[in-house]
C-alpha cells in the first residue's frame, strides 16, 4: 500500500494525506495506482522539512498530495509534526527593566522620554504664564510721564525772596517757597502743643529760607493758594483749611500739616525725588 505525504501550509485546515482518495461530492476520483508499494523509510538524523529532502526518500520521487473540502481521514495515513522549529528569541530587542539611574548614570530609556515629553509641554505654559504676571506687573506700574517726574531738579537762584513757585512733581503740585526772615521768626514763635499736627519748623525744611512741601490739602487733595489765609501762609478756598509759613494746619477741617517730601539742596540746585 502506497503512503502519502502532506506537508500543512496556509491551507494546512483543509489539507490531509490518506492512503486513498474518496470521491467527493462534484465527481469520482479514480484509486491511484502506485508501481512502487516500498514504505518510506525516515533515516535518523535527516532532518525532512522540504519537498526537496521528501522527494529524496520518497519511492515515486515526488509526494502526491491529496487535498480538498471533502476529503475524509482514513485509518492507515501517516503524518508528521515538525517539532523541531525554533521560535525565534526576540529578547535582543527588547529593553531591561532597570532603575532610574542606571550603572553608568545615565537616565534610562522612558524616565529619558517622559522629561523630554514633559519640558516640550511645559515650555509654552511657563512662557505664557511668564508673559501675563509681566503684563499684570506692568498695569499696576507708574506711567511713562510720571515715572520721566520721578526726580526732579530746580535752580533755586530763579526763585526771588518772599516768593512761592509751583512744579509739577510726579503728578502733582510741589511748592517752593523762599521765605523771608520775617516769616521764619513768626512760625518758629507758635509753641508747638498748641498746634493741632505739632510738629517744629526745624523739622521740616533743611534751610531756614526754603520750603518745599507738597501742594495738596491734607483735607479732601485740593490745591491751597499761597500767600493767603488768615496765618499768611496757604489757604484752601475748598473748605477753609490755612496753614502757616511752614506749612502747618492752624484753622479749618484738614487734619494734617502738609507733606515734606524727600529732597536734597546742593549749592542752589534743589534735587526732589
Amino acid at each position: 500500500m502506497a503512503t502519502f505525504i502532506s506537508r500543512a501550509g496556509a491551507l494546512g485546515g483543509y489539507v490531509s494525506a490518506a492512503t486513498q482518495t474518496v470521491p467527493s461530492v462534484a465527481r469520482v476520483l479514480a484509486v491511484p495506482v502506485i508501481a512502487h508499494e516500498k514504505p518510506i523509510v525516515h533515516v535518523p538524523g535527516r532532518k525532512a522539512c522540504t519537498p526537496e529532502s521528501w522527494a529524496r526518500i520518497s519511492p515515486t520521487g515526488v509526494p502526491t498530495v491529496t487535498s480538498g473540502i471533502g476529503v475524509s481521514t482514513r485509518a492507515g495515513q501517516r503524518r508528521f509534526a515538525h517539532t523541531d522549529i525554533k521560535v525565534p528569541d526576540f529578547g535582543g530587542y527588547k529593553k531591561e527593566e532597570k532603575s532610574r539611574m542606571t550603572e553608568d548614570g545615565r537616565v534610562s530609556g522612558k524616565m529619558f522620554q517622559y522629561v523630554l515629553v514633559g519640558g516640550a509641554l511645559s515650555a509654552p505654559l511657563v512662557y505664557g504664564g511668564k508673559s501675563l504676571v509681566t503684563r499684570f506687573i506692568g498695569m499696576m506700574a507708574p506711567a511713562a510721564d510720571v515715572l520721566a517726574l520721578a526726580k526732579i531738579e530746580i535752580n533755586l537762584s530763579d526763585i526771588p525772596e518772599g516768593k512761592n513757585m509751583v512744579f509739577k512733581w510726579r503728578g502733582k503740585p510741589l511748592f517752593v517757597r523762599h521765605r523771608v526772615q520775617d516769616e521764619i521768626d513768626t512760625v518758629r514763635e507758635v509753641p508747638v502743643e498748641t498746634l493741632r499736627d505739632p510738629e517744629k519748623d526745624e523739622d521740616r525744611i533743611k534751610e531756614d529760607k526754603w520750603l518745599v512741601i507738597i501742594g495738596v490739602c491734607t483735607h479732601l487733595g485740593c490745591v491751597p493758594i499761597a500767600n493767603a489765609g488768615e496765618y499768611g501762609g496757604y489757604y484752601c478756598p475748598c473748605h477753609g483749611s490755612h496753614y502757616d509759613a511752614s506749612g502747618r494746619i492752624r484753622k479749618g477741617p484738614a487734619p494734617l500739616n502738609l507733606e515734606v517730601p524727600e529732597y536734597t539742596i546742593e549749592g542752589d540746585d534743589l534735587v526732589v525725588g
